[in-house]
């Protein structure tokens, strides 16, 4: 016989109300279920697995960024003027009274020192778009170091790429709507780009601005750029990398039970629904937090745009750092052909820009190329097993990251006391030089890896504990890997140069030779086996002169105390 007391007995209203919800949730998903079919599509979206691994959580970073964006954008929308019409400033912000500006500037510093909450919201929207910008650069070389782009994930690393590069375009109109002597110079620079192109350049100019630089056209278009054609971009590249993503499954590192025909992890309900909408909240706050503290883009210490004067020590924010860079480092170099003036420092710099986003967009199909590897790829690649693919790539950070150093010159030859020009020329010289040394250092340790790799999987573990034997035989006692461990280290592909001929043309052998020319043997199975044997033998020597136990002498004494 039970009893219910009456702490625990639940009123007669509540069960019935909780029936009568139950009833109608049900009722209405029925329905809806009939007429839009949608039942096993929740299921599917329900019961799909995905990988569990800390460096996966940089991809929605990036997507809670943008939800962020596109919360604090809808905000400061409504407030905003895109007009570059010309008023005086009779705000609060004592220092610019009686100031001429543009009625964008005139808004922004409404939004900031008026609208309640609205400076808020002006620095979350800036800060969300730098950790937007970070998640997506680390999330894409997560993805190029680890071999995730390859087959069938080609279209997939192309719209990543392609919101890489919405994402600044997004973040240049966006920080040019204030209308600011700093913004305004970011412009100016884009102006002097396209002047720089022969033939087409100036009448591109007119057409942006409409007129001279800086007209009256280019706020309002800039706004349209970026409340409108950006964000429905990358909406859509975002719901086409999603539905990509589930279709050709989650990437996973090698490990027990990970093979290229399964995905080991969890389902999508309840473990991912509960773990993604906590770490949305967890992004959302530091984002706040850090907008609610740290003060970004304060447009009113620059002051309204003018043409005529330049603030020193002005950088973009540091997604487009690489692109003042390069035009830093070019000298003034230019020439006269047929009337029209080739500026090779604007040009040069174009040049190199295009060169390293189409390095980055195509490498997939060049190592594709390289390889002949036509297989799906479901494991990635530990890095140090790719080494030419990882020095590749650090070498292209080397060279961005140059290039953004090198639009900070001034304020480096500031804080350090140095020659602006000393520092530009070194520069000038280790964009050449650091890539380089960056590539073969790199591959140099990841053989190294590799090597120590394969010791292990023939090996073990080192205890660096040694015993002698009674005829001076000196052996150290290695702790042998499980199964599965030595797996992960003998599991990835071994691929050798090929010769030209067959098919093969002498430039493709020439980049095979390139890519795998140093490489490691891997481990085969008579060596494993030999090894196994040869360790089970020194085990057995070992036995017999410790009686099986390896502890050292003071640990013997100290447990005997």
């Amino acid at each position: 016989m039970t009893t219910t007391t009456p702490e625990t007995r639940k009123p007669a209203s509540d069960d019935a109300s909780s029936s009568r919800m139950y009833k109608l949730g049900a009722v209405g998903g029925d329905w809806l279920d009939q007429r839009t079919s949608g039942g096993g599509f929740v299921k599917f979206i329900a019961r799909k697995i995905f990988p569990d691994h800390w460096s996966f959580m940089f991809g929605e970073v990036a997507l809670y960024s943008f939800v962020i964006l596109l919360i604090s954008g809808t905000f400061l929308t409504m407030f905003f003027d895109p007009s570059m019409e010309e008023v005086v400033y009779d705000g609060p912000y004592v220092p610019l009274q009686g100031e001429t500006m543009s009625r964008a500037y005139e808004s922004t510093l409404q939004i900031s020192f008026e609208v309640r909450g609205g400076l808020l919201f002006r620095q979350m929207h800036h800060w969300a778009c730098l950790v937007f910008m970070v998640a997506i650069f680390v999330h894409m070389f997560r993805v190029f170091f680890t071999g995730a782009f390859r087959k069938p994930r080609e279209l997939n690393w192309l719209v990543g790429f392609s919101l890489m590069v919405l994402g600044m375009v997004a973040g240049f109109s966006g920080y040019s709507l204030p209308d600011d002597v700093l913004s305004g110079n970011g412009v100016r620079i884009i102006d002097g780009l396209m002047r720089a192109i022969p033939v087409v350049g100036t009448y591109l100019s007119m057409l942006l601005f409409g007129g001279e630089f800086p007209g009256t056209d280019i706020i309002p278009r800039l706004f349209t750029i970026h409340i409108l054609l950006v964000p429905a971009l990358i909406l859509g590249l975002i719901a086409i990398h999603m539905v990509l993503l589930v279709l050709h499954k989650h990437t996973q590192y090698p490990g027990p039970g990970r093979t290229q025909r399964n995905v080991v992890g969890f389902p999508v309900f309840p473990v991912y629904a509960a773990k993604a909408g906590g770490f949305f909240f967890l992004v959302f706050g530091i984002i706040t937090l850090i907008s609610a503290t740290t003060a970004i883009n304060a447009v009113w210490v620059y002051g309204p745009y003018d043409p005529s004067p330049v603030s020193a020590g002005s950088q973009p924010d540091w997604y487009m750092l690489w692109t003042d860079g390069g035009l830093r480092l070019i000298p003034g170099w230019e020439f006269t052909i047929f009337g029209y003036v080739i500026s090779l420092n604007m040009l040069i710099p174009m040049a190199l820009y295009g060169g390293l986003l189409a390095v980055l967009a195509l490498y997939p199909f060049i190592e594709s190329w390289v390889t002949g590897d036509d297989r799906e790829h479901h494991l990635n690649d530990l890095p140090y097993n790719a080494p030419v693919r990882t020095g590749l790539g650090v070498a292209w950070i080397m060279v961005y990251l140059i290039l953004a150093l090198a639009a900070t010159n001034d304020l480096i030859a500031i804080a350090l006391d140095l020659s602006i020009n000393d520092i530009t020329w070194f520069f000038r010289v280790g964009i050449f030089v650091i890539p380089v040394l960056a590539f073969i250092i790199t591959k140099r340790v990841c053989l190294s890896f590799q090597r120590h790799a394969r010791d292990k999987a023939l090996h073990g573990e080192e205890s660096s504990r040694v015993v002698r034997t009674d005829t001076g035989q000196m052996l150290e006692i290695h702790t042998p890997l499980s199964e599965y461990d030595r797996w992960v280290l003998v599991q990835h592909d071994d691929y050798r140069p090929l010769k030209a001929g067959k098919g093969v043309s002498s430039l493709r052998a020439k980049a095979t030779s390139f890519f795998f020319k140093d490489r490691i043997e891997p481990v085969t199975p008579a060596e494993l086996r030999e090894a196994l044997e040869h360790a089970g033998h020194e085990k057995h020597v070992i036995d017999e002169v410790t009686g099986g136990d390896y502890r050292i002498p003071a640990e013997k004494a100290h447990h005997t105390g």
